[in-house]
C-alpha cells in the first residue's frame, strides 16, 4: 500500500492524549458496603509483598479499589495485572484475567518456556520486528531475537521482566498506581535512554485506565501495550465470548506472523468482527487461530477499539484507545502446561488478549504509522478497559 492511504494515521503520530468518558457502572453493592468501599477509595492503594527475584530484588503487589467493589491487583514485577475482580449479572465478583497467585508462577521454567506475558506491560516494542533488525537514520540496529528469527515484545528481558518503581496515589478519577522505568541506551539493542511512565487508574465508572508516557535522548522505536488475558466467564475457554472490532481492515501476515504490508478488507472473511461474532464461530478457518492486528477505523483521538460480551455471566468489556491498531489474540499457544490461580489449568483458548498498539514491524514498514520517538517529543497514549453487565 502507498503512503497516502495512511496519511490520516500518520497525522495521529505518537504524541497522543485523551481522557475517559463515563459509562454505566457494572454493578452496585449494598449501601453499607458501598460506604465502606468509598472510604477506602479515598486512600491510596494498599501494598503487600509478592516475593523475590533470583537476584534478591523484591516485588510488591498494589491493590486498587473503587466504590463499586472492583479490585485491580498490579505487581511491580513487569507492571503485571495479576487479578481483576469485576461483578457478573448477579453481582458476584469474579477474577477476569489469567495469572498466578505468587511471583514464583511468573518465574517458573514452564512459564518462561511458553512466554505468554500474562498481564504484563510490554516494551520497548510490543509485537514483532522482523529478523530483529531495523534501520534508523542510516544506521542498522540489531535486536535480541526471541521468537524464532524475529524480535517479540521487547526481547529477552523486556519491560515485562523488570521491576518498576511504584508510587501509589489518588486522583479525581480514583486510585492510581504510577510505575516508572528507565530503559538504558542499548538495552536489548535499542538506541537511546528511554524514560517510561505508566499510570494505572481504577475509575468510578468501572474502568481500568492505562496512561503511557515516554521520552528519549535518541531517536528510537516505541510501542507500549498491556498483555492481559481476559476470560469474562467461568469456563475453561473463551470460545463463546462475542467480540466486536470496529475495523474494516487487518494486517496480513506471513507464516512468522510478520506483516506483508497488505491491509486486507475483512468483509466476507473470518476476520470480520464489525458485527458481533463468537470467538469460536469461525476460528477453525484461521490457521493457528486469531493473532492479528486490526486497523481501527478511527485512527486518532480516543476511539472505540473493541467490545466483548460473555452470555453466561452477562459481563461486558469495552475497549477505547488512542492507538491506531489492536492485536486480537486467542491464547492459541496455551497448552495446559501452566497452572494459574487456584490451580486452574490454562489450556488452549483459556483467555483472549486485546493489545492496543501501533502495527507490528512498523520500523521496517514505512507505509505504516510511525513508531519513532524523537528527542524533545513525549509519547502519550491511553487505553481504557471498561467493565459492565448485560442482564
Amino acid at each position: 500500500m502507498t503512503f497516502p492511504v495512511f496519511r490520516s494515521l500518520m497525522l495521529a503520530g505518537l504524541a497522543l492524549s485523551a481522557c475517559s468518558s463515563p459509562s454505566t457502572p457494572a454493578g452496585q453493592p449494598d449501601a453499607a458496603a458501598a460506604s465502606a468501599t468509598s472510604d477506602s477509595v479515598a486512600m491510596k492503594p494498599t501494598a503487600s509483598p509478592f516475593g523475590r527475584l533470583p537476584d534478591g530484588t523484591s516485588a510488591q503487589l498494589y491493590t486498587l479499589r473503587n466504590a463499586h467493589g472492583l479490585q485491580a491487583t498490579i505487581s511491580t514485577y513487569g507492571g503485571t495485572v495479576t487479578s481483576l475482580l469485576v461483578p457478573d449479572k448477579a453481582g458476584q465478583l469474579g477474577d477476569v484475567v489469567l495469572g498466578f497467585d505468587s511471583l514464583a508462577g511468573y518465574q517458573s521454567p514452564e512459564y518462561r518456556k511458553s512466554g505468554p506475558y500474562f498481564g504484563a506491560l510490554i516494551g520497548r516494542y510490543g509485537n514483532r520486528i522482523a529478523k530483529g533488525r531495523f534501520t534508523l537514520n542510516g544506521q542498522e540496529y540489531k535486536l535480541a531475537t526471541n521468537n524464532g528469527p524475529n524480535h517479540l515484545h521487547g526481547g529477552l528481558k523486556g519491560f515485562d521482566k523488570v521491576v518498576w518503581q511504584a508510587e501509589p496515589g489518588t486522583s479525581a478519577q480514583g486510585q492510581t498506581l504510577t510505575l516508572r522505568y528507565q530503559s538504558k541506551d542499548g538495552e536489548e539493542g535499542y538506541p537511546g535512554t528511554l524514560q517510561v511512565t505508566v499510570v494505572y487508574t481504577l475509575t468510578p465508572d468501572d474502568a481500568l485506565q492505562i496512561d503511557y508516557a515516554a521520552t528519549t535522548d535518541k531517536a528510537t522505536p516505541v510501542n507500549l501495550t498491556n498483555h492481559s488475558y481476559f476470560n469474562l466467564g467461568a469456563g475453561p475457554d473463551v470460545l463463546g465470548h462475542q467480540v466486536t472490532l470496529p475495523a474494516d481492515r487487518y494486517t496480513v501476515v506471513d507464516a512468522g506472523l510478520i506483516p506483508t504490508g497488505e491491509l486486507r478488507p475483512v468483509q466476507g472473511t473470518p476476520f470480520d468482527f464489525t458485527t458481533p461474532h463468537a470467538i469460536g464461530e469461525r476460528i477453525a478457518q484461521v490457521p493457528g487461530g486469531y493473532d492479528h492486528n486490526w486497523v481501527l477505523n478511527q485512527p486518532s483521538g480516543l476511539h472505540e477499539a473493541a467490545a466483548v460480551y460473555e452470555p453466561t455471566t452477562g459481563r461486558t468489556l469495552q475497549v477505547r484507545t488512542t492507538e491506531p491498531g489492536i492485536q486480537f489474540y486467542t491464547g492459541n499457544f496455551l497448552d495446559g502446561s501452566l497452572k494459574g490461580k487456584g490451580g486452574k489449568v490454562y489450556g488452549k483458548h483459556a483467555g483472549f488478549c486485546l493489545e492496543t498498539q501501533h502495527f507490528p514491524d512498523s520500523p521496517n514498514q514505512y507505509a505504516f504509522p510511525s513508531t519513532i520517538l524523537q528527542p524533545g517529543q513525549t509519547l502519550h497514549s491511553t487505553t481504557i478497559y471498561t467493565f459492565g453487565v448485560r442482564r
